[in-house]
């Protein structure tokens, strides 16, 4: 086995995810995405601190080979520029949360592991941010599309977020990035190998 910021990686896995990362860049560059040179050890440490998160080893990896920057991806180098950059990583981190909130306002969202709904709309508001706090987290990758940061391993799910119309959109990072950029269709996601995510799992549309 072998660590890779002190997640455990067993041989054979290490040489999957090594393909699959190839294999995204591959998908990258033939769909003239602009690339930058990768993230450092020590920009993906600032990224983890700054955020307060763990990015999951395929994401990683990725991040480390080449940092996607056209329209609508996140580039996470920004973290290490003004504050307005940092803010937006911000938002689009909250995003998820925010479209929980405005959902709860004002479409009579509530998630049934969180007990009874507050009949007050800002004490049940106030109760999903503390609640929230337990979810695993969701990070960009472009657009509205979200890879959870949790189980901290390769193979998360990607998910299509908006307020609490939420889709899988791809099995893993390499099949998201097929469906994204229309070389698979969203129809031939084998939902069977996607895995199930805390909390998230339980609201996909």
């Amino acid at each position: 086995m072998r660590d890779i910021r002190g997640i455990r990686v067993r041989r054979h896995a290490l040489k999957e995810l090594k393909m699959n990362i190839n294999n995204i860049v591959e998908i990258l560059k033939r769909h003239h995405i602009l690339l930058d040179s990768g993230l450092s050890e020590d920009e993906i440490i600032k990224i983890e601190n700054t955020f307060n998160l763990k990015l999951p080893p395929d994401l990683r990896e990725l991040l480390q080979i080449v940092l996607p920057i056209s329209n609508g991806f996140v580039n996470w180098r920004d973290c290490t520029g003004t504050e307005k950059s940092v803010n937006s990583i911000f938002e689009r981190l909250n995003w998820p949360l925010e479209g929980i909130l405005f959902d709860i306002e004002h479409n009579s969202f509530w998630y049934d592991g969180w007990g009874v709904k507050p009949i007050d709309i800002n004490e049940a508001k106030d109760l999903c941010k503390i609640r929230y706090l337990e979810v695993p987290t969701l990070i960009p990758i472009y657009s509205h599309r979200y890879i959870s940061a949790y189980p901290l391993e390769y193979g998360n799910p990607i998910f299509s977020v908006h307020q609490t119309d939420i889709i899988y959109y791809g099995e893993n990072l390499e099949e998201y990035f097929k469906v994204e950029f229309n070389d698979k269709s969203h129809s031939e996601m084998k939902y069977e190998k996607i895995k199930q995510i805390k909390f998230w799992a339980d609201i996909v549309g």
